[in-house]
């Protein structure tokens, strides 16, 4: 007996299962999917990504529908294109025996009057991101008052996204549902919000610890000189030849200007970031899932919800400022049981985002050392001598050459030939790698998750009773200026967001930036020094939906800065208090 029909799934999904060669669900799959057959009880699942999720909601959806009733009676929120298309082709695959059941994607970058089009010939299902969803609602082309159940796939994603009040606006819009579920690889205070105000007693299920990584990534982590970076990826990248993965940069620029610079190079790789139009971007997805391509570099926002099988290898270019995108960007690796390598690329500086994510993820980092070139060599040599010894060779019509090749090479040893064929593969790894420099060797020989002293003792100070305490707030450092500016997350940033216009307003690279600390109402940013007067002058005095930015340097370190405007403040530790502007 298949252990999904003893979960309750009709005869149909059953056999549609069986036919994918499944006969055991996953975790979150065996705990959800009895409590979302009764279609009437909100629900909250938490789960990383890749543990069979959109079965967890997609099979108890599919046969709770009234196949009879051909109007939307489900409606499943997602936040991007690709996660849209990926969950319709899963229902399709899940309905290969349920007959006149109809599902529509609805998203940004197609037709939206073929959208319409189908819709209007009736649909039981609706898969949408939420930008194109309110598009056709205020169209009045699509009819959510029969909607009984909502979905909101990667929740958390959306939340990151800005599309909270498009949330909202899809969730007062579906008056008539009779309940709501909730899957999220994270739990922040925006989705608890969510389940607070829109869910009624809602079940929460949780596999694994909340907000933690995936038990089968191995997280590791290098530490290089910041104008290193590049060098240190190409370096890793020829140092793991069979890897299939995803590089991430904070930047659409960046992704272009690295995969541009390694397709010189001779590496198969493409750039996906928003400037693609959806033709291009399915375009790259095809070739990167028939794996013409062996890696993928993308944005965070272009990447939301890949969901692609096999990715052994997820490469952070740089850490996120968001510590939460982390956990996104490395569950693209090690899904479905399988194990996988998350790594990324540190400056010194960043002990503290290893601490944190450490923490979050509940999982130790691992520091590696920068491979070697005669490391590289060697693993590339070997490598191909692999895949030399496993060649196929009972295909071909070989014995009509025999004779010439014998010929050929009958006055050339064995050897000869090896050293020959290895000469024509590698040549070029060992003039590149000959003279190449110790990646390593600039770097403090300290381990960063200890951190040097210097940075401990400003990240951790001594209470008065004697205790040592760890503040949330920014290393002692010479090299820094402290900056204040008014606007926090009430203005719609996040981290990412905050970082881009900063650099963007004042035209600065982002090597010259520190630990930024965001609160509600301001925000602090560390800057490099001799970049301090710079980034006051572009952004002082300049307008942001409509209120004046003020940014000065912060007095005195850890002190409390000016108020401004009569808004207020807060410090660590303390009740918010309303201030008055300085005369």
């Amino acid at each position: 007996m298949n252990a999904f029909e003893a979960l309750g799934l009709n005869e149909q999904l059953v056999q549609a299962i069986s036919d994918l060669g499944f006969d055991t669900p996953t975790p979150i799959q065996e705990q959800a999917i009895p409590i979302l057959l009764s279609g009437t009880t909100d629900f909250v699942g938490l789960a990383q990504t890749g543990t069979g999720k959109t079965a967890a909601f997609g099979l108890p959806l599919l046969h709770l529908i009234n196949i009879s009733e051909r109007h939307p009676q489900a409606l499943i929120v997602c936040p991007t294109r690709e996660l849209c298309l990926q969950i319709t082709n899963d229902l399709a695959t899940f309905t290969k025996h349920t007959k006149g059941l109809f599902t529509e994607a609805v998203y940004g970058g197609a037709s939206i009057t073929m959208q319409i089009r189908n819709l209007k010939r009736g649909v039981h299902i609706v898969v949408a991101t939420p930008g194109r969803l309110i598009d056709l609602i205020e169209r009045k082309a699509i009819d959510l008052q029969k909607v009984k159940y909502v979905v909101l796939d990667e929740a958390d994603e959306m939340l990151n996204m800005g599309f909270r009040d498009d949330i909202d606006f899809v969730l007062k819009n579906t008056i008539n549902r009779e309940s709501i579920w909730l899957f999220s690889a994270t739990m922040p205070p925006e989705v608890r919000a969510i389940a607070k105000n829109f869910m009624t007693t809602p079940k929460e299920i949780t596999v694994g610890k909340k907000n933690s990584g995936n038990v089968n990534i191995d997280h590791q982590f290098f530490v290089v000189a910041a104008q290193q970076r590049y060098e240190t990826l190409k370096r890793y990248i020829d140092f793991n030849p069979g890897m299939y993965g995803i590089i991430f940069t904070r930047t659409k620029l960046d992704a272009q200007d690295i995969a541009e610079k390694l397709v010189r190079e001779g590496y198969e790789i493409e750039a996906l970031h928003g400037d693609l139009t959806q033709q291009q971007r399915d375009k790259v997805m095809g070739r990167f899932r028939q794996k013409h391509l062996q890696l993928l570099i993308a944005t965070d926002v272009a990447a939301r919800g890949i969901d692609v099988d096999g990715i052994t290898h997820v490469i952070n270019y740089e850490l996120p400022d968001d510590m939460e995108v982390y956990t996104h960007r490395s569950g693209r690796t090690a899904r479905a049981g399988k194990t996988g390598i998350c790594i990324s690329i540190c400056h010194s500086r960043e002990s503290y985002k290893i601490k944190q994510l450490e923490r979050m993820v509940n999982a130790i980092f691992h520091k590696l050392d920068v491979p070697s070139g005669k490391d590289v060599c060697r693993k590339q040599f070997f490598h191909f001598m692999d895949k030399l010894m496993q060649a196929d060779i009972s295909n071909g019509d070989y014995e009509t050459y025999m004779a010439d090749l014998q010929e050929k090479f009958a006055d050339i040893s064995k050897e000869e030939v090896l050293q020959r064929v290895a000469a024509l593969e590698f040549n070029h790894f060992l003039k590149y790698y000959e003279n190449a420099p110790d990646l390593n060797s600039n770097i403090r020989n300290s381990d960063i998750r200890g951190g040097d002293r210097r940075e401990t003792g400003n990240r951790e100070s001594g209470n008065r009773d004697g205790s040592r305490r760890e503040r949330g707030n920014f290393q002692h450092d010479s090299g820094y200026t402290r900056l204040f500016v008014n606007l926090g997350t009430k203005d719609g940033f996040y981290k990412a967001s905050f970082l881009q216009f900063i650099l963007d307003e004042s035209n600065l690279n982002k090597e010259v930036l520190g630990r930024i600390d965001m609160k509600e109402m301001n925000s602090w940013v560390e800057v490099d020094k001799a970049a301090a007067s710079q980034m006051i002058k572009s952004i002082d005095g300049k307008k942001h939906n409509g209120r004046q930015v003020r940014m000065n340097e912060a007095d005195g370190g850890f002190k409390r800065p000016p108020a401004f405007e009569g808004k207020s403040d807060r410090t660590e530790g303390r009740k918010r208090i309303p201030l008055k502007e300085k005369r």
